[in-house]
């Protein structure tokens, strides 16, 4: 008996026990730690995030909605607000210490807590906003030696304030090898500030020789890239200004900002976009303007939104400038050629940093560090474009002196022997002079003939060829027509069938309320509505295949410059609708998607423009034909913009695409890649043509093997050339 209620009562007290047990201690995980190698702890703590940076260590205990940490590595975003983790360390190594690492160097301020037995007890503060010295060990990340006695468990709690992505790599081991695999990351960005400062003396030197100012912007490129490194690693703060928080708050932002300003700067000089691209100067001001906000923004303490607009900005920016080079790569500039050689690099590390801040791909060595691989990269592959460039210049200046010797000396040479020639045979050589005089230009009055006779023969053979493709042109529209007859017959004779079933209805002898019905019922079943609509579509079909027909013949006009008809204001998204209906037997199982805008009416000749977007459309069908052979994949799309001045219209397919060999040719009249008979080659000169006639553009951009893109860009307002 007595057993029974001993029993009883420790039950009980095991109960009570269980409910007095705060809930955050029953839910917290436990991190078994051995003492034999570091691990990620990611998964095993638990985190709150307070948005009111109100919540003390003492409440934060009491709180229930602590979430379990999902990865090794885990990326909490941008935190307007604390962070607090908490994690429980059971100690069963052979040591009564557990080193703590947290590997991000960019944090504001960290408040380490221990709880032993209801007691709390605040074990260091620091962070960005402390000075260096605050921390319990010396070194660019965070780490905390644990007090925990073998085979005890104790549980830590540590509250984070970060204005930046919050990515928490953490991890628990021995001392000794989270000091090695430190001493190792040390190694390495031992060697990044090696190469960065190697390059920077380097080009240092050659600008001091040769007293070229493009060195000395790259100089200072070099030297903010590495400064920004730093800060990220957290050596700047370290080693540079330890004990200004000021500057040690705000320097990601800053250097941030100014490696992209200076990168611009850089560039323009280098590629001489002043030359090249004179239009894009203004852009280059309106990007230092939000880079200048950004800096603002942080010296004023406003650091999350100076980091959104940094961050909102880094692969714009590094895509913005790739464009720019690749643009005067295109128009022969050597250097140009190199630069997008170093810089894509860059834009690879770039966006795979972007992509691991926004929780796109996970953490990871390279993921975290990919900005200071692909810059030293960059960094050393802008050297050798440099180095290229003074070597390009020095072959020219080279290759122009012995060109003004050559000449000279051929020069010295012919003075003397026409010196010698002149002295001996001066009336010879005047009466050789008349004859080929003489020759000359009864020489000179045969090529003229024959120039005329040439350009005459070039006009026939134009004109014979443009003659045979107009037949090709006018079939077109002239198919659009028969083939909407029989749809349109067939509807009509449905108008017909249901006038006779409603005049029948009409005639019975029921109620006015029967006879609506069974007529609603009736139009119901042939769905009259859609009826109309298709009938107006066909109608309209039929009669803007007619237009096209002479517009096709007058399209002759195009190339001779003869005067068009009157100017028209035409909604550009009815013209691409009233071309789809046109075209729509052509289409197959080819599927049309479009993504219009609401445009405003523009100043134009519409029905070029439909001529031209059936060009386009048709020549993308027959890629997605080619491509698919017929069957299902194939896609046209077609999107619609405008700003205040233009109207944008992108047709897309994701056909065969082209060759650059082809893409450059592409508007040339009589150019085709069709098969003999199946094209005269003038559908896309006739474009192009109209299109500048409108004083608009066109925009040709293809991936063999992938599709093609056409963006026209139309004023809204015709302006005469």
């Amino acid at each position: 008996m007595n057993n029974v209620l001993r029993t009883k009562w420790l039950l009980t007290l095991l109960c009570a026990c269980l409910f007095l047990v705060p809930a955050n201690t029953v839910l917290a995980q436990l991190i078994s730690y051995d003492g034999t190698q570091v691990s990620a702890i990611g998964k095993d703590l638990e985190y709150y995030v307070d948005k009111t940076n109100a919540i003390t260590i003492a409440q934060v205990a009491q709180v229930k909605e602590f979430q379990r940490g999902e990865r090794e590595v885990n990326n909490l975003g941008i935190i307007n607000g604390n962070v607090w983790l908490r994690f429980n360390i059971q100690n069963n190594s052979s040591r009564n210490e557990v080193m703590l690492e947290i590997s991000q160097a960019l944090l504001d301020s960290i408040d380490l807590y221990e709880m032993d037995n209801g007691t709390t007890t605040l074990l260091n503060s620091a962070g960005l906003a402390y000075d260096f010295s605050s921390r319990l060990i010396n070194n660019h990340n965070f780490l905390y030696p644990l007090q925990i006695p073998k085979g005890s468990t104790k549980t830590f709690y540590a509250r984070i304030s970060a204005h930046q992505q919050l990515s928490l790599p953490i991890y628990v081991g021995p001392f000794a090898k989270i000091q090695d695999s430190g001493m190792s990351k040390n190694m390495w960005f031992g060697i990044f500030f090696g190469i960065i400062a190697v390059m920077f003396f380097y080009n240092l030197f050659i600008y001091f020789t040769v007293k070229d100012k493009i060195y000395l912007y790259y100089v200072v490129y070099i030297l903010v890239v590495g400064l920004v490194q730093a800060t990220i690693e957290g050596y700047a703060f370290q080693y540079l200004w330890p004990g200004n928080t000021f500057l040690a708050t705000r320097a990601f932002y800053l250097f941030t900002a100014l490696v992209n300003i200076t990168g611009l700067e850089f560039v323009r000089r280098f590629l001489h976009t002043r030359k090249y691209l004179p239009q894009i100067e203004r852009f280059f001001a309106l990007i230092y303007v939000f880079y200048a906000a950004a800096i603002f923004l942080a010296l004023k303490g406003n650091f999350i939104l100076s980091y959104y607009i940094l961050q909102g900005f880094a692969g714009v920016v590094a895509l913005y400038m790739l464009t720019i080079s690749i643009i005067i790569a295109r128009k022969g500039y050597r250097p140009a050629k190199f630069f997008v050689a170093a810089w894509i690099p860059l834009i690879i590390g770039i966006f795979i940093y972007v992509l691991k801040d926004v929780g796109a791909i996970g953490y990871s060595i390279f993921s975290n560090y990919s900005i200071a691989i692909s810059s030293v990269l960059e960094v050393v592959l802008l050297s050798f474009a440099l180095a290229d460039s003074i070597n390009a210049l020095k072959k020219e200046n080279e290759q122009a002196q012995a060109d003004a010797l050559r000449i000279s000396r051929e020069n010295e040479r012919i003075i003397r022997e026409q010196n010698v020639i002149l002295e001996s045979r001066v009336n010879d050589r005047t009466i050789e002079l008349k004859e080929s005089n003489e020759e000359l230009n009864k020489t000179l009055h045969d090529l003229k003939e024959a120039e005329a006779h040439l350009v005459e023969s070039e006009k026939m053979a134009s004109l014979g060829q443009l003659t045979a493709g107009i037949a090709h042109e006018i079939n077109n529209p002239i198919n659009f027509v028969t083939s909407n007859v029989h749809p349109l017959k067939r509807d009509v004779e449905i108008l017909m069938e249901a006038v006779q079933a409603i005049e029948a209805v009409s005639l019975e002898d029921t109620d006015v309320a029967e006879k609506q019905k069974k007529i609603k019922e009736y139009k119901e079943g042939i769905d009259f509505d859609y009826l109309k609509v298709e009938i107006d579509h066909l109608l309209k079909g039929i009669n803007e295949g007619a237009s096209r027909t002479a517009e096709i013949v007058k399209g002759l006009r195009v190339f001779s410059r003869l005067d068009e008809d009157d100017l028209k204001k035409a909604d550009m998204n009815e013209g691409l609708d009233s071309t789809l209906i046109i075209i729509n037997n052509l289409l197959g199982k080819t599927k049309v998607v479009k993504e219009y805008a609401e445009l405003p009416p523009i100043e134009c000749y519409p029905g070029k423009l439909n001529q031209v977007f059936m060009n386009v459309i048709t020549n993308g069908i027959h890629a997605v034909d080619d491509k698919f052979k017929g069957e299902a994949g194939g896609i046209i799309t077609i999107k619609t913009s405008h700003d205040e001045k233009n109207v944008y219209i992108n047709i897309a397919d994701n056909g065969t695409g082209m060759t650059e060999e082809t893409r450059k040719k592409l508007f040339e009249p009589f150019f085709t890649t069709k098969e003999v008979g199946s094209g005269t080659g003038l559908g896309l000169s006739i474009s192009w043509n109209t299109i500048k006639k409108h004083n608009g553009n066109i925009v040709v951009n293809s991936t063999l093997g992938e599709g093609s893109e056409f963006i026209f860009e139309l004023p809204i307002m015709h302006q005469s050339s």
